[in-house]
């Protein structure tokens, strides 16, 4: 019945879409209505495919004998109080996650219903009235809501993809699921815990409690790298919620896509919060003062600027505190009143001693022929240029000098670091600082106004010539005034040129997270970050710039801080955006890891700090973890064979290889000997049955096995090394092997 239900609503949201695709739409409200139209039945055709699979996934028997289905999305009856079934989002639906026996809610019965397309296979009943015999053969719920079906989801073998924990989200997850939009949460907790899968929820949830504000302004949700978006694009949808931007740190600045590499010593340097004293002195450099006056050519005149009057000019304009390029028009008018001035003098001297001959029309005359002229022109773009980000960040790191002069608080090594020639691209680390540099230049938009206003123009004169055409061949048509008097109206009589002009723009229909994509002053109405420990003091800046509202759920473990400008604390993060006003939840249990291999990682985290706690884990495999010392000579044979004998037991699941970042190159060779398939680059395929990855890629995965390759070179490899080594240690949801060399 649920299914017939989804696919008359699929239908009539197709026709609906269909008609809207049809509307001309005459005046720009008209068509703006029916973008927004078909707009709203398409994201509506979308959300009902995406909810094929597991429709309903649960049942509620209450206390009065009633039933309550719970599923993806809320489908209803022909009255609107009549559900059919329940969001799970929704508040009816709560209990189907928090009831318990000792506090049912008023619920007898939980029932857990798995289907395979869209036929039942399995169902799982947990009794919460412990005094209603009619129930006696339902099992009773022990402390994990939906154990077995939970139990189920985690022992399922990994695809390459995440999938949506609706099904089993415990009270814990769900506290911080349902959290509040306001203000800025922190999500703290170990491997396993469902951190992701936690933050993807929320995502969902506020977007259907909150969707007329967060309709129009969008959720961000940012992650570690591409590989990891990749792995949770499906899980949204699924979740019937499409309007999430998914990016990297790396892809915030619109029209730069980052990807090249460097060092985490000089991301290190470019994510300290100095780099913004740096750019700012990298602009004030570029605002010259010549040591040497200009000479400037006027038809048969010639005008001097001294340094003295070019550095009286450029203090004041900068005591206004503009920025950059919006400051530049004071300056023009600055120096062309100083080169006015001069010709005044020059020009209008009364030759018999008394005052200037000249008044102040004549000054205006010669300011309007100054500012037209190309070589003051060409002066003024050289003492004050308009410059892009991009012009100051490559030329900064493209030139010895300038890095001397802007950097004066690094070191001679840190400076050596940053020098690089501009080609090559941009690297993650290097966004921040655009984004930063956007904020000191400020954005002139004069050019693109007017040539917007010039694109106009000749779309009006077009369409006057279109009309002139149209009105001759209506004095062609009629053969005498009489029948002109009499004919029908056409398009002269009811349309001017700018209206006609208007009707043949084309409107780039986008959806709001495209719309944001491409603004770099986009405000988000919600900001979410994973693997959030991992940003530098320059990233956090970029990011409270997407969200000035402060409505951010961050996500993350700082025992797992990898990078080397990444957060140990965050109240060290947070305290200079929202001082102590943030607030925090921890998720305690892990449900991917098994005890065997969460006993192993404990003794990691002890080291990195003995005042953590591991989270604890749910369940056991059986499996205990192995590990094997080997010569480094043998280490690749050694390595071949595990790679071998893992994918034997695989099954449909996954098997990860973490290997030291000094180690890929060596040893890629002997994982694609021992299996032709494996994924290996910067952006590995996890659908892959073997991927070849390093600890920093592996960041938010997860596998069914997992070979760690040298812990002893992970270690070594970085500062944060014992970090690393527990990341790569948890991220196994069956069974765990190590080689090492020491």
């Amino acid at each position: 019945m649920l299914y017939r239900q989804l696919d008359g609503l699929r239908a009539q949201a197709a026709r609906r879409l269909a008609t809207a695709l049809r509307g001309s739409g005459g005046t720009q409200q008209e068509r703006s209505q029916r973008d927004s139209t078909v707009r709203m039945y398409t994201d509506q055709v979308e959300r009902l495919g995406a909810v094929e699979q597991g429709l309903c996934f649960g049942r509620l028997d209450l206390d009065d004998d009633t039933h309550l289905y719970v599923g993806r999305i809320g489908i209803f009856g022909t009255d609107e109080h009549d559900a059919l079934l329940l969001d799970w989002r929704a508040p009816a639906a709560r209990a189907f996650y928090l009831a318990t026996a000792a506090t049912p809610d008023g619920v007898r019965r939980r029932r857990h219903i798995r289907t395979r397309y869209r036929e039942v296979v399995g169902l799982d009943d947990e009794v919460l009235d412990l005094t209603d015999a009619t129930l006696a053969g339902s099992r009773n719920t022990g402390g994990l809501t939906g154990e077995a079906a939970l139990l189920a989801a985690v022992n399922a073998s990994r695809t390459g993809r995440m999938t949506d924990i609706v099904r089993t989200i415990q009270a814990e997850q769900d506290t911080v699921i349902r959290a509040d939009l306001d203000g800025v949460l922190v999500v703290q907790g170990g491997p396993g815990t469902g951190k992701t899968a936690v933050a993807l929820h929320r995502a969902a949830y506020l977007l259907y409690t909150h969707r007329q504000i967060l309709s129009t302004r969008g959720v961000l949700l940012v992650g570690p790298n591409a590989t990891f978006l990749r792995y949770i694009s499906q899980v949204l949808p699924t979740l019937a919620e499409t309007g999430v931007l998914l990016r990297t740190v790396g892809e915030l600045f619109p029209g730069v896509t980052a990807t090249r590499a460097e060092s985490a010593e000089v991301a290190e340097i470019k994510g300290r919060l100095d780099m913004v004293e740096v750019l700012a002195a990298a602009i004030r450099d570029r605002e010259r003062v010549p040591d040497e006056p200009v000479e400037i050519n006027i038809e048969r005149d010639r005008v001097v600027l001294t340094p003295a009057t070019i550095a009286a000019a450029r203090d004041r304009v900068r005591r206004m505190d503009r920025p950059h390029n919006l400051a530049r028009p004071l300056f023009d008018i600055e120096i062309i009143h100083a080169l006015a001035d001069q010709l005044a003098e020059r020009i209008g001297a009364d030759p018999l001693g008394g005052e200037n001959l000249l008044d102040e029309a004549d000054l205006a005359e010669f300011r309007r022929e100054l500012r037209a002229e190309p070589e003051v022109q060409a002066v003024l773009d050289w003492l004050w240029p308009v410059l892009t980000p991009q012009q100051v960040v490559a030329g900064l790191f493209a030139s010895d000098t300038r890095l001397a002069a802007a950097t004066t608080n690094l070191t001679e090594a840190e400076r050596a670091a940053l020098r690089r020639e501009p080609r090559g691209g941009w690297s993650p680390a290097d966004v921040p600082l655009l984004d930063e540099a956007a904020e000191l230049l400020g954005e002139d938009d004069r050019a693109a106004r007017a040539r917007a206003e010039r694109q106009r123009q000749a779309e009006i004169e077009y369409a006057e010539g279109v009309l002139e055409i149209a009105a001759g061949s209506k004095s062609i048509d009629f053969e005498d005034e009489a029948d002109a008097e009499d004919g029908m109206l056409d398009v002269t009589d009811l349309l001017v040129a700018d209206q006609l002009a208007d009707r043949q723009v084309d409107g780039e229909q986008l959806t709001t997270a495209e719309r944001a994509a491409a603004d770099r002053g986009w405000a988000f109405g919600h900001v979410i970050v994973d693997e959030a420990q991992e940003l530098s003091p320059m990233a956090w800046r970029v990011l409270m710039r997407r969200s000035p509202n402060r409505s951010m759920t961050l996500v993350g473990d700082v025992a797992q801080t990898g990078a080397l400008s990444g957060a140990l604390s965050w109240d060290r993060v947070l305290e200079p955006y929202v001082g102590d006003r943030w607030r925090l939840e921890e998720l305690t249990v892990s449900y991917r890891t098994p005890a065997e291999i969460m006993a192993v990682a404990a003794k990691v985290l002890a080291e990195i700090d003995p005042t953590l706690t591991p989270p604890r884990a749910v369940r056991g495999t059986g499996e205990q973890p192995w590990d094997e010392r080997v010569p480094r000579a043998g280490l690749a044979d050694r390595l071949d064979a595990a790679i071998r004998a893992e994918v034997g037991q695989l099954g449909d699941g996954r098997l990860g290889v973490i290997v030291p970042a000094g180690l890929v190159d060596e040893l890629a060779p002997v994982a694609r000997a021992a299996e032709p398939e494996v994924a290996l680059g910067d952006d590995p395929e996890l659908r892959s049955r073997v991927v070849m990855l390093t600890v920093a890629q592996a960041k938010g995965l997860e596998f069914d096995s997992v070979v760690v390759v040298d812990p002893e070179l992970i270690v070594a490899e970085s500062p944060r090394g014992r970090s690393d080594l527990y990341v790569a240690l948890t991220r196994a949801t069956q069974r765990l092997g190590v080689l090492r060399t020491g």
